[in-house]
């Protein structure tokens, strides 16, 4: 067990700080340096994922179960690509480095190219698919601006959360539990929030432009990211981005550190999958109000009265299992499979002490993300990733916002311990 000083994102990102010993001959590390396979704790991790598939057939149908192999190939790809949505902005806005946001669009690219194919024809094996679309209103850019600032605070997105607590960092348990704590206060604010203030339009660029015209339009909108953050660069001058130690050959696929750019393709075709297999997109956040909402019955208060319990579909939700809530069952998959991930690498860690500072900003960025993500519509999975491959014209604009919460974030992490990228940095 470690200190740990500072959650990161990525699960390499937080092992792999110091090279290993260096083949003079290959120039290439040291393959026997490489951390051993921690067996114990994938034996663990292959236990859950049995115990995961065994009570998802109890509780619904093989649909769900497929879903759940999919949440642990998210898990695995997440962590070994070390896929950060946090870290990508925050290395756009304090240095101007744009790799990983460059990785986001090629992401987004795969990701419409797919969605645009399933859903255009409708088919899929849970019926036909539906994507994800928000309404534009006052909720999303308020909601969106508020998680762009928790996770900068809290050290991690909300899928970042999910792949790293199966990597044993606990400070983002802390996270986690500041992400229920936020989604329950926003479910019991929802009255104000979506009844009282009003309600912008939904706005789906494929029932504008045909899923043709909305795939044409969101690529050259991706295009124009890209050459943006060259420009930025260009003008700013980044340090350069270290790949982190890794083995080579077949052992990286199960032990080491992927290239980014094949996380980001494996993400887009994954989601996709996710689409066809459930029937709806990818999506984090709406298991930690239902999660919060169980807890609080555990302790005798019901909540069932309350205004946001009340709409059809999270009714339905709250009076079922958990294990028969579709995004629940994603995000146990994602945390088991990042788990099996980190200990086939040998880079499972369990941290035993966490700074107090870095502790009250891990639990106050959950809050602020998980209520964040309740008025938006979703996180950075559901509401950015699923919303612009769904054609939504809301992801786009929670994407904006956050950046700008962005801004916000790097101010308040000095005062919870957090270091931002400074120019002379290199990073990894």
């Amino acid at each position: 067990m470690s200190v740990l000083n500072e959650p990161a994102e990525g699960g390499f990102g937080a092992t792999f700080r110091r090279l290993p010993a260096v083949d003079r001959a290959s120039h290439r590390p040291n393959e026997q340096e490489s951390p051993p396979t921690n067996w114990a704790m994938v034996g663990v991790g292959v236990l859950l994922a049995l115990l995961l598939a065994w009570g998802v057939s109890r509780s619904s149908t093989g649909i769900m179960v497929g879903t759940s192999v999919l949440g642990l190939a998210l898990g695995f790809t997440l962590f070994h690509s070390r896929f950060g949505f946090t870290s990508a902005w925050r290395q756009v806005v304090s240095v101007g480095q744009g790799v990983a946001l460059r990785a986001h669009m090629l992401m987004l690219a795969v990701a419409c190219v797919l969605f645009a194919v399933v859903l255009a024809t409708g088919f899929g094996l849970n019926g036909a698919p539906k994507g994800l679309t928000q309404p534009v209103g006052i909720a999303l850019i308020v909601g969106a601006f508020l998680f762009g600032m928790g996770m900068q605070v809290g050290g991690s997105c909300a899928s970042g959360t999910l792949f790293a607590v199966g990597g044993g960092q606990s400070a983002i348990v802390l996270t986690l539990f500041g992400f229920i704590v936020g989604s329950v206060l926003a479910a019991a604010n929802y009255t104000f929030w979506f009844v009282t203030l009003p309600i912008g339009p939904t706005i789906s660029l494929s029932k504008t432009f045909g899923y043709g015209g909305a795939l044409v339009l969101s690529l050259a909108v991706m295009a124009l990211v890209v050459a943006g953050s060259y420009a930025i660069a260009k003008r700013r001058n980044p340090p350069p981005v270290e790949d982190p130690p890794t083995s080579h050959g077949f052992a990286r696929i199960v032990r080491g550190s992927w290239p980014l750019w094949v996380g980001a393709i494996v993400l887009g075709v994954l989601n996709a999958a996710v689409l066809f297999v459930s029937g709806q997109p990818w999506g984090v956040t709406s298991a930690f109000g239902l999660w919060g909402a169980k807890i609080l019955g555990l302790f005798g208060l019901d909540v069932s009265h309350w205004a946001f319990w009340q709409v059809p579909a999270n009714a339905k939700q709250l009076a079922g299992p958990v294990l028969a809530d579709r995004v629940s069952v994603l995000d146990f998959g994602i945390m088991i499979g990042a788990l099996l991930a980190s200990a086939a690498g040998g880079v499972w860690t369990l941290h035993r002490r966490v700074p107090w500072r870095l502790a009250l900003g891990s639990v106050l960025g959950g809050i602020a993300m998980g209520y964040g993500a309740r008025l938006a519509g979703g996180c950075n999975i559901g509401a950015y990733f699923s919303g612009i491959a769904s054609f939504s014209l809301h992801g786009w604009l929670w994407g904006v916002m956050a950046l700008i919460g962005t801004f916000a974030g790097l101010r308040l992490r000095p005062l919870f311990g957090l270091t931002n990228p400074k120019p002379s940095d290199s990073i990894c």
